[in-house]
């Protein structure tokens, strides 16, 4: 097993590994997806630290970044990686930064509630949010072959508009992103958000057959993937209740929550 002083390494299984930063707040998990031809890693963490440092530890294949999302605690580290995909609707966020939410913000965000040394490399007071062109775009259906699994893309807006979720249909794992965790509410209440896209977008991922786990991007590693069932009762829920818009409060479900 890795050892490293920022970041904690989980096998899944023999080709799929989390690596997790339960030192920040947010306690965020990038995982890296091994095939026999190349590898995708599905985000890159907060920047604090260099996740190629780890990356390059578990694997020699080229490694594909998928992005669930642009936001600064998913493509911390996305300038260490040549091939960078995101949903076109995330696009502009990527290249121009999201309009409104300025450096500072996202500085005061990133730097609270550390619990453990932060490297000697990171200056929180320059910190910048990766800015950069992709490589390609990816869409609601699309499948990355790494030839020996086969991973689907979902669209699931809400959390963000081009927010994805990530299928490992060989194994049944579900990568979900920001869009269902435990523990902490998922966030559909800032004005980049959506609540109503982020109900369709938890209805279509509870309908996704042969899940095995749910790995969310924050909190406890892998839920059972009963939890899709609850997901499927709480959509009822929110939807007969009128709850779907902003100001009404955070929400609790089974096993969830979600704060609009």
């Amino acid at each position: 097993m890795i050892k490293d002083a920022w970041f904690t390494v989980q096998q899944i299984d023999e080709y799929t590994f989390a690596i997790s930063e339960y030192g920040h707040w947010e306690k965020v998990h990038s995982f890296l997806l091994l095939g026999q031809k190349k590898a995708v890693l599905i985000d890159t963490g907060l920047g604090i630290d260099r996740i190629k440092r780890v990356t390059d530890q578990l694997t020699v294949l080229p490694i594909d970044v998928v992005t669930t999302h642009v936001h600064a605690d998913h493509i911390g580290s996305h300038g260490e990686y040549e091939r960078i995909f995101v949903h076109k609707d995330d696009k502009d966020w990527l290249i121009n930064g999201i309009q409104g939410l300025t450096i500072d913000q996202i500085r005061r965000n990133l730097c609270r509630d550390i619990t453990i040394p932060i490297p000697k490399t990171f200056d929180p007071d320059t910190y910048q949010p990766y800015q950069g062109e992709p490589t390609g775009i990816l869409d609601d259906g699309d499948i990355i072959e790494l030839g020996n699994r086969k991973l689907v893309i979902y669209h699931t807006p809400g959390h963000s508009p081009g927010h994805l979720a990530i299928f490992d249909e060989t194994n049944g794992y579900l990568f979900t992103g920001d869009l269902l965790y435990d523990q902490t509410p998922i966030y559909a209440f800032y004005p980049s958000t959506n609540p109503v896209d982020l109900v369709y977008s938890l209805d279509k991922i509870s309908e996704i057959p042969n899940v095995t786990r749910v790995f969310g991007s924050h909190n406890t590693l892998g839920l059972e993937a009963n939890i899709l069932f609850e997901v499927k009762k709480a959509v009822q829920i929110l939807r007969e209740n009128d709850l779907i818009k902003f100001g009404t409060g955070t929400h609790c479900f089974n096993g969830f929550s979600i704060k609009f």
